[in-house]
């Protein structure tokens, strides 16, 4: 999940609202460390479960990473009263299914399902102007295109 991670990292950018979705344990933190590591913020990334959004700052000349956890959110409405900057970092919402519509004209849904067997499935879907330029068609590890699925274990 995490070399995963690393690879859409890379490919992020200011502006860009990623949405991880998943029962609990699917590793959705784990993706997140890793999009931390390709963006290549200052971490460490954890869950900011009960700081509800936390911002690490590039320690390049890249965008920092907003990480938030919807999950104690009750509404879009609260959401948006942490009043995030969307246009000059990349946002990443987890939780965030239901949460995030109309926020942004481009966003990637990621759903990870987690097996008896300890393997998950990853579905990326990618919706609006920005993902439909084949911005993950390039390959790299664990990359695939937007709408494709990918499973990996650990």
């Amino acid at each position: 999940m995490e070399e995963f991670g690393v690879g859409l990292g890379r490919r992020l950018r200011a502006g860009d609202l990623v949405v991880l979705t998943g029962p609990l344990g699917a590793g959705k933190t784990t993706l997140s460390r890793g999009i931390g590591e390709g963006l290549g913020v200052r971490g460490p990334i954890s869950s900011p479960t009960f700081v509800l959004a936390r911002t690490h700052p590039s320690l390049t000349d890249g965008p920092p990473l907003v990480h938030v956890d919807a999950y104690r959110l009750g509404s879009p409405a609260e959401l948006d009263d942490l009043d995030l900057d969307y246009e000059a970092a990349v946002v990443l919402v987890e939780w965030g299914a239901g949460m995030v519509d109309g926020i942004s004209d481009s966003m990637l849904e990621i759903r990870i399902d987690r097996a008896a067997d300890d393997t998950r499935s990853v579905e990326l879907e990618g919706t609006g102007p920005r993902w439909a330029e084949g911005v993950l068609r390039s390959g790299g590890p664990g990359i695939s295109s937007p709408g494709a699925s990918a499973s990996t274990t650990g």
